[in-house]
């Protein structure tokens, strides 16, 4: 494997976890617990998620030129990207208009509702919902792999290593400083990463 596959690799992983490090922060900051076999479970929803979508976009790369490929990957992980910076603005507009706004969404932007009984704690059930709403970005992540002809089981283990690390460590970080600025921040910074991603795969 080459330098800058590795280099990928790890950029994908942290990118498609950045919403991690806000969700943990918010948790900590909340005094929020998530037990060990919760956040596992997290990060293996990522894992497969990463790993589906890879497998996807490896199938497809098999009938397309390379370059192709690399065009294809980069407006889709680019496109999550900007997708993910205007999400806030867009769920705002939306939320204004007719006071609804999208159940996974509303997830990352409050965290705190997937701890649906207010035990302090999130159980194994709520995890899997907020698995679900964090994997959004290791989807795109896993595709680019597979159809950029990255190894999608070594990114794979990548997302779910960091996603596991990330919540663990932000949530240890949140509960002892209450840095919820830098939470919020947090998606914006993987949106900006996602769109470094692909145009870097470009060029």
């Amino acid at each position: 494997m080459s330098s800058y596959n590795l280099l990928a690799i790890i950029a994908i992983g942290l990118a498609s976890n950045l919403d991690n490090a806000g969700v943990g922060i918010a948790y900590g900051a909340r005094k929020i617990r998530i037990p060990w076999y919760s956040n596992l479970a997290i990060a293996l929803i990522s894992f497969l998620a990463t790993l589906v979508s890879g497998l996807f976009g490896n199938i497809i790369s098999a009938w397309i030129h390379p370059w192709i490929g690399q065009l294809i990957g980069t407006i889709v992980i680019v496109g999550v990207g900007v997708w993910v910076l205007l999400q806030p603005y867009m769920e705002k507009k939306t939320l204004q208009e007719d006071g609804s706004t999208n159940s996974f969404t509303r997830l990352l932007q409050n965290p705190v509702e997937a701890d649906k009984d207010s035990s302090q704690s999130i159980s194994l059930a709520e995890s899997l919902l907020l698995g679900v709403a964090l994997a959004m970005n290791a989807l795109a992540g896993g595709f680019n792999a597979g159809i950029t002809q990255l190894n999608i089981y070594y990114t794979s283990i990548s997302v779910g290593v960091f996603s596991f690390i990330l919540l663990a460590l932000c949530a240890g970080f949140g509960e002892k400083f209450a840095a919820e600025r830098l939470g919020q921040r947090a998606t914006v910074i993987s949106g900006l990463l996602l769109i470094f991603i692909g145009f870097r795969q470009m060029f």
